[in-house]
Parts: C-alpha cells; structure tokens; sequence
C-alpha cells in the first residue's frame, strides 16, 4: 500500500471537511472499516506532484481559519429548508431598536440556539451501539512516545493512518484509524470528545448521538450528513457511519464545531489540535464566545474595561482584550446597518429567546422585554409597538436587527471610528438600576403609589441585594419628593444611584352635583329641560354625569324622583335627587310626545302591528348599472381560500362580510388582476371597513357608515394602472389589521374600470404573502346558508312624485314582493342567485313632495336593525350607538320632520350585513304642538 500517497489525500481531505455537529448514532452500519481495504483511502490523481498537493493543504487552513465556526458562508449552500423565517426558533435572543450607523459595513447574521439536557449516555446504548472500550483512548506505555515529543500542553497529536493519539506527553489509541471516504477524512467520534474534555450522550429515542459544551448540543445520526446545532441543520461534507461499533463523524466537522486550531505536519504524517481553550468554556460552538489570544486586538485610547469593538464589514469583536467571532459580518441594506443579534447580545450580557407561539425573538433585560419579528420593521418594547429604520431579517439562519435598534433599546453609548473602520459600544460592568411609579398623578395623604423597579447586570450576574432612599408608600405631603434607588451584584459591586422626582399634588377634594329644571311642575307628556349645575373646585379636574329616572316626559301625575350622580377623575362622587311634580292634565299622549320629541337618531316604541295595513307610497323604480359582487358565504371561514372569484367591468361594486374561525389570525384581500392584452385603469371611487371585532351587526353598521362618509369626502378616488397580467392587492383599508379568530370583517367599495378585471376575494394566514399564495389556494364552496353572487344593476332608484306624509303611508324595502330581489349567478359554479334582502344593493330615494311637518322613521320588519342611512346629506344613525339595535315590529328610529312647508327628502340607504331584513320607511303627520 502506498501510504505517501495515503497520507497526502488524508490531508487533502480534511481540508475539504465542512464544519458539523453531531446528528445521532443509529444502528451498526454496514460500511466496511475505515482501513480495511485500499478502497476505502483514495489515492490522488496519477501524476500529481507533491507542491500541488501542500498547496492545497495551505489553502485547506486557510479557509478553515477564516469561516465562523458554526455559520460557515461557504461554497456549498445550506440545506436546511426555506421555511418562514419567522419560524426559525433562536435559541437565547435579544431585542433592539432601528438606525444607520454612519460608515456601516456589510452582512451579518444571527446563530438560534436552544439549550437541550443531556438523556442517557452513550456508555449505556443497548447492545449493536455501544462502542468497544479502546475508543475511549486508553493509556499506554509499552509504545514510544517521541511522536509526541514535541507537543505543546494541552495539544492533541492524530497520526495519519493510525488509531494512535497522543495528549499532554501520553499516549491513547482511538477505536479506529483515521479514514478517508470518498476524499473526507473521518475520527472516531467518542476518542476525540473525550480529549477535549466534552460530554457524550445518546438519545435511544431520536437515535442520535450527542455532544454538549456550555449548554450547547451537537446531534449526529448514522448515515446522514446533516447534523444538529441546538435544533438547526447543517450539512457536513460526508455522511457519519459506524464501524465496528465505532461512530466516525468527518474531522474538520469537529474542529470547526468546537473552534479547535489545528496544523498539519506533512512531514511527520501527523495532526496537531489546539486544545489549550477547551478547559475554560470561553469558546462555544458559533463562535459568538469565543476568545481570542489577544493577537490583533485594537488599541484603541480611552477605552472601557468592557466596552465592545465591532469591525465594519467583518464578523470580528473585540472585547476585554480578547477576539470574538459574530455569526456574519456587519451588514448595510438599504441605508440600513445590521448586526447578528445574538452575538451582540452575549457580549453585552443579556438574555436571548424565542417564542415559538407569536414567532418572536425576544431580549429580556432585567424587567425589559423586547421582541422582534422576522421581516417587521415594527419590534416591542416592554408590549409597546415601536417603528425600526429597518426590518429585521434572517441570512443563513442568522438573525439580523438594525444595529442602533440594540443601542437605543438598550441605552447603549456608542462612538463611530470611521477612519478605522469600527464602531465602539460604551458599556459598563457595573449593575445599572431603575424604576417607575404608578399612578401617574400621585395626591398627598390619599394615593398608594407603586413601585416597579427594573436592575440588571451588563455582564450577567445576578442582583442580590438593594437600597431605598426617600421612598414612601403614601406621601403626606405635597411637593416635589425624591426617590432614589440603588443595586448590589454577586461580585459585591453597587451600580450608580438612581433618583426620580416625583410631584405629590394637594389631596383630591370630591365633586358638587347639582341640577335644576326649567319647572317646577308639568303636565302629562310635557317636555322637561334639566339643567346640570355640578362643579368641582380642584383645578383642571373634570366629572362625568349619570342619570336615573330623567325622562324627557312622565305620562303618570304624581312626584317622581330624579337623581344625578358625578364622579371626578379620581373617582371621588357625588349625588343630588329632585322631586318633579306632574298634574292630572295632559299636554300630550306617549306616541304625540315621541313624535314630536324623539332625538333624530334615537328610537321609541309603538303599536307597529298595524304598519303592514299602511298603504304603500305610490313611486317608480329604475336601476344604474352596477355590477354587485356579494361575497357573503361561507360567512364563517375554517380554512383559508379564495372566498369569491368574479370577473368585473366598468362600475363594480363589493359587499364583503366574513367571519374568521379558522383558530389563527388571518387577514382578507382583493386582489386585482388585468386579464387583457393591454395595461388597465382602475378606480377605487368609495369605500367602507368596519371590523373587525366579534359583534357582525355593529360591523356591518360601521362599514355601511365610513362608506357614506366617502362619499361626502372629495378625496375618495384613487386610480391604478394594471399590465398586461399584472395582480396587485387592491382595497388596503380591508388587509390592513389581522382578522383574529372569531372576528368579522365587513367591507362596502364601489369601483370602476376601463377594461375586465378579474377579482379575487381571499383569506389567508397574516404572515403569507397573498400574491405568491393566490395560484394555490382552492375555491371554498358557499355554506348553503348565506348568500353570494353577482348581481348586474344594483343601484336601485326609487323616486315618488305624489305628495307623501299627510297619511301614515311606509315605504318597504328588501321585502321580495313591494322591492323584488334583484337575481345574478354565483361567480364560482355558474348557479342561479336571488340576493335575499337586497345586501349590497344601494337605494337612492327621491320624495319630490313630503308634505309640511311630516315625520320620517325606519322601522325593522324582519329582526333587529343597526345602520346607518345618509338623509338630505346628513348621516344619521339608526338608530344612536347608545340605543343598540331597533327592533322589529314595535320600535322605530327617527330619521327626519318636515318644517312648516313642502319639502323634497332625498335618502341614500344600503342595508348593514349582519342586521335583518325587510324594513319599512314610515312616513306619518306629526301632531299639532300646544303650549
């Protein structure tokens, strides 16, 4: 056998190892022993000399030296899937803020890693797994040792072809040779661990053998090449396998996973591993941790003990004289300077995490808590939302944050030192202390106030002791009082004082209520007017007011109790009662009185059992051309899908009113695509959103009134131009909150286009980009319930040109038989449509003749009614939020009176998803005022 030969491919082939981690340690696999055929050590090429192969050797090291042992931006890509970034659970994290620092650099990226406990060790793995006892390196003496002789403490000698080791002047024997596979070269797994010092385990469960190192977990499995670092694949330049009971993982996957140095000796067929900073847990696999020798470390005048250097356009830190190790480099986009958070974050000592629920990584600091999302440029601070320069982002599996966003969140100085390319971060070893109090206005003698303190350590050590200066839990005094506030670390170490001043204002004095009346004494069904009289005597102090019993009229003579209460800002009350005397004689009847008085708005009670006998008014009716696309079924959504599919063409109108119960936070679009040959305009002219919230009525209410209000807005339109092809996402007031379960969303829009459009109504996961999930999504089939299609002419007019009002005469409206259902088709199976209560159609009404002092209510037929109709211009509610919903048959909310003359009313009206249908307008004679 040719061992020059072998001996040179071995070394070639350690340079081609990748860095890995341990996956996990299966059955005996059946590969043939490392050395036991020539086969298994591959020769070079014929004809190659020994100066090509040396050069490659040095470029091997030379690689190796430069790549950050876990994230190793090399040649070969990685193989973990492309997953949603947001779903890549860091292991420890940390929180940040946005900015540019000046002169900022390039890429960088973020290790997640996770810490996992050590199960069951590999010395007790059943019975095919368990690696013979001369793996562990047992201690020889009966073989030279001059191999050895010349290495350094704590360095680790591999001879090339041999199962040989020798460490600290000793000599141990590996379970097997070193083996080359297909050009990688391969160590015994378990002789390795064991001379660095490290723990080795394995899981019989997930049949993976297992390295730990300060809280770290490498995870192999037999016959794979991908391996485990805290939970994230990486891939290895060759599969690990067993032989002869011995695991054997590629050799560079070792050195770079444990950032162990090493040199090859060509000419005495050996390798030599630095071993001399695997003892003091300064090193981790990342090398986020890492120390250097202090070899190239700046100096740099006037710096802190602990302050940080981080080097523009390279993964290089320096911190107390040692050489640190980011996971990227620095990186710029779009003005933008990025830092690996989590490297960042080890140095300055604080805590990393991930919630694998709400997908956040989150920096924990004392009492602080910021979380950040993957590809948001909005983070939280202690729950509050704030706004980043940039989003934050994920490269190689790296998590990568503005690099200001740290420094501002954190507090943290920091000095650019353009000419040398670096940035310096001020930090302190000392612990740092804070608090706040609560509540915001503090009042002397009377308010508890509540202290929320907030201390940590820079470098990670705990807090065990405090002191309180001037601290008091009711101040008896008013003035400015001050607080100060000071922590001790574990090492005994105080932080700085820390003092807030805090205004104790003069104690609360409560409210006055008072009311009188226009009367003393009334007549049945006559108006009162209460006139509210309360004060309160501290300055800037405001009260609210509650009634009981202040009837507009009482239709019953007697004394009747009316009782005021008022309540300050501080909660302090007050209360004053009046008797009101009513007469036997009466002014007005109960329905005269509502006729007459009733708040435009509000609703009242009557005997609605003889409307259906009113006449109706005589009118004609026309429509406008206006294609209706209902989407309305399923109304309750259990997967996400395409809800509705309609190709429209010049005036289109939505209605779209959707619950979401899929048990996850979705969000509703329309997406718009130009299906023709040539670019398309197309005009947002009115629109309305209400929602989402979990009550459908006051949904479709809000929507129906923001639509109305578009259209007293002359800044409504907004035109788009569409290519050939082209989707885009239209109606943003829609997709712009998320749809939390149980929540409905209604929208009302009315469109116009200059060509056919195609239109897609879809709900879909918040964090789903609904362009690229559009082809994929299925058509969802109508809940057999609900209503959905498309409806030509659904702008209904209705005009009446007799004189109206000097008879009760109603006006029905979504009845079937006095306003028929306008019918269409369901855009998605072609089957005939009849739209149930006219949703989505909208009614212009022109009474050209009401006559003089004439009342106008609407009064539901077919359930409870809440919405909103625009009347002479004016929105009116119906009926006011604070009167709910109006009932059918027996209430009616006011809409309009008549003066003294003949007048013409013009109302627009579209019915509110959610509420029943039909309605009746009622138009009736309001009674004669008396004095």
């Amino acid at each position: 056998m040719n061992f020059k030969r072998i001996s040179m491919i071995t070394v070639l082939a350690a340079a081609q190892v990748s860095m890995a981690f341990p996956v996990a340690a299966e059955s005996p696999d059946i590969t043939a022993p490392a050395l036991s055929s020539p086969s298994a050590l591959q020769s070079p090429v014929e004809g190659q000399s020994q100066q090509r192969i040396e050069q490659q050797t040095d470029l091997q090291q030379a690689e190796e030296t430069s790549i950050d042992p876990v994230e190793t931006p090399s040649k070969e890509p990685a193989t973990t899937p492309s997953v949603d970034k947001a779903e890549t659970p860091p292991a420890d994290s940390t929180k940040i803020s946005s900015d540019v620092v000046e002169g900022t650099v390039t890429d960088s990226q973020i290790d997640s890693s996770v810490s996992h406990e050590e199960k069951e060790e590999l010395d007790s793995v059943p019975s095919g797994n368990t690696a013979p006892e001369n793996e562990t390196g047992s201690q020889t003496t009966d073989e030279p040792k001059a191999s050895a002789s010349n290495a350094s403490t704590n360095e680790l000698v591999l001879l090339m072809n041999s199962n040989v080791m020798y460490h600290n002047g000793k000599q141990y024997k590996a379970g097997q040779p070193m083996a080359v596979k297909q050009g990688v070269s391969y160590v015994a797994i378990r002789a390795m661990v064991e001379r660095a010092g490290l723990k080795l385990s394995y899981d019989n469960k997930t049949k993976e053998t297992i390295i730990f190192k300060d809280g770290n977990e490498l995870r192999f499995t037999t016959g794979s090449s991908q391996y485990k670092v805290n939970g994230q694949v990486r891939q290895m330049k060759g599969p690990a396998y067993q032989n002869n009971n011995v695991f054997m993982v590629p050799l560079t996957s070792i050195t770079q996973a444990l950032d162990i140095p090493y040199k090859v000796n060509q000419s005495e067929k050996k390798v030599i591993l630095d071993l001399s900073g695997m003892g003091s847990g300064s090193q981790q696999p990342g090398g986020n941790t890492g120390g250097g020798s202090g070899s190239g470390v700046p100096n740099i005048p006037n710096l802190g003990p602990n302050d940080l250097i981080l080097m523009m356009n390279s993964n290089k830190m320096y911190q107390n004289g040692k050489e640190y190790t980011a996971g990227q480099p620095m990186a710029v986009k779009n003005g933008v300077s990025y830092v690996a958070i989590r490297s960042l974050v080890n140095r300055v000592g604080l805590k990393l995490t991930y919630d694998g629920k709400t997908k956040e990584t989150i920096i924990i600091r004392g009492n602080d808590e910021l979380r950040f999302k993957t590809n948001s440029s909005v983070y939280t601070v202690n729950g509050v939302k704030k706004t980043m320069k940039g989003p934050a982002y994920q490269s190689n599996n790296t998590f990568m944050v503005p690099l200001t966003s740290i420094t501002q969140a954190l507090d943290i100085n920091y000095r650019v030192d353009q000419p040398n390319k670096r940035v310096i971060l001020s930090l302190s070893s000392k612990p740092v202390a804070s608090f706040t109090v609560q509540p915001g206005e503090i009042l002397a003698g009377q308010t508890t106030v509540t202290y929320k303190t907030n201390a940590y350590s820079p470098t990670g050590l705990d807090i065990v002791d405090e002191y309180w200066e001037g601290r008091e839990e009711i101040f008896d005094e008013p003035g400015i009082h001050t607080v100060t506030y000071s922590v001790q670390d574990s090492s005994g170490e105080w932080s700085d004082p820390y003092s807030l001043s805090i205004h104790v204002s003069a104690p609360n004095t409560p409210p006055v209520a008072m009311f009188d009346t226009d009367k003393q004494e009334y007549k049945i069904g006559e108006k009162i007017t209460y006139i509210n009289q309360s004060y309160d005597n501290d300055p800037g102090d405001t009260i609210t007011s509650k009634w009981e019993n202040n009837d507009q009229a009482f239709f019953t003579p007697g004394p009747h109790k009316v009782l005021l209460i008022v309540t300050d800002k501080h909660g302090a009350t007050s209360s004053y009662e009046k008797i009101i005397n009513v007469t036997t004689e009466v002014l007005y009847t109960r329905d005269q009185f509502n006729h007459l008085f009733t708040n435009i708005g509000d609703k009242y009670t009557f005997n609605g059992t003889e409307v259906p006998t009113w006449n109706v008014i005589p009118m004609t009716r026309s429509s406008e051309p206006s294609l209706l696309i209902r989407s309305n079924s399923p109304e309750t959504v259990y997967q996400e899908g395409i809800l509705y599919r309609e190709v429209g063409n010049a005036s289109t109108r939505f209605m779209i009113h959707h619950l979401n119960a899929t048990g996850r936070n979705m969000k509703m679009y329309v997406v718009a695509t130009n299906i023709n040959s040539m670019t398309a305009r197309l005009t947002t002219e009115y629109t309305g959103v209400g929602g989402p919230i979990n009550i459908p009525t006051a949904t479709g209410k809000a929507a129906v009134e923001r639509y109305l209000e578009s259209m007293q807005s002359a800044d409504s339109f907004k035109t788009i131009s569409l290519a050939p092809g082209e989707s885009r996402i239209i109606l943003q007031d829609l997709s712009s909150q998320t749809l939390k379960n149980q929540q409905v969303l209604s929208m009302f829009a009315d469109l116009y286009s200059d060509s056919p459009i195609r239109y897609d109504v879809i709900m879909i996961d918040e964090v789903k980009d609904p362009i690229q999930k559009l082809p994929y999504l299925k058509l969802l089939a109508r809940d057999g319930v609900h209503n959905r299609g498309t409806y030509p002419d659904s702008t209904r007019i209705i005009e009446s040109y007799d004189l109206v009002g000097n008879t009760p005469t109603r006006l029905p409206i979504g009845d079937k038989t006095n306003d028929p259902n306008l019918e269409g088709y369901d855009g998605i199976n072609g089957s005939y449509q009849s739209n149930a209560g006219n949703f989505g159609v909208l009614y212009k009404i022109k009474l050209h003749r009401v006559a003089p002092r004439t009342l106008i209510t609407l009064n539901p037929r077919g359930g409870k009614y809440m919405g909103v109709m625009m009347v002479n211009g004016n929105i009116i509610q119906t009926p006011n939020t604070s009167g709910g919903a109006v009932s059918a048959p027996n209430e009616a909310a006011v809409l309009y009176r008549t003066g003294d003359y003949e007048q013409t009313v013009e109302i627009l009206f579209t019915a509110a998803p959610g509420s029943s249908l039909p309605i009746n307008l009622l138009l009736q004679p309001l009674p004669q005022v008396k004095h």
